[in-house]
């Protein structure tokens, strides 16, 4: 009897492996939160801050481009960080330079999508840059 049921079992763990692996992103990285905390999408994105003729991106500048570009699709908060890193363009050489790294933190129900790929088009279009980095991390337990 066991015999004849092994290719049921068997067709079952493999429908339910598939079905995970099938599975929406966000619907396997939903983190169960602890009372009082809440889930979370995880986003970094890297700007180089080198212009192909060698100007940096100014202070000022990056500011106004947080002010206008970033804070009004993301008001509710975020983190900017200074790093020193490297990369290796198109033409295969690699630029060192100074980075700025933005950390956002949001709602993933939100369908925020379209406002982070407007934010690094804008940033590539406003200082000739070839690429920004997107880094979507796991959902995270917040509490304030």
């Amino acid at each position: 009897m066991l015999l004849r049921r092994m290719p049921v079992l068997s067709f079952l763990v493999l429908s339910l492996a598939l079905a995970a692996a099938l599975a929406p992103a966000p619907l396997l990285a939903q983190a169960a939160c602890r009372d009082g905390a809440f889930a979370m999408a995880r986003l970094e994105l890297y700007f180089g801050t080198q212009r192909p003729g060698g100007a940096p991106v100014t202070e000022a500048e990056w500011a106004a481009f947080l002010d206008e570009e970033v804070t009004p699709r993301f008001p509710d908060g975020l983190t900017v960080l200074q790093g020193d890193g490297q990369w290796r363009n198109s033409k295969g050489v690699i630029t060192k330079e100074t980075s700025t790294v933005l950390v956002i933190l949001y709602d993933p129900a939100a369908q925020k999508d379209a406002a982070i790929e407007d934010i690094r088009a804008a940033y590539k279009d406003r200082f000739d840059q070839e690429s920004v980095m997107r880094v979507d991390g796991p959902t995270q337990c917040v509490s304030f």
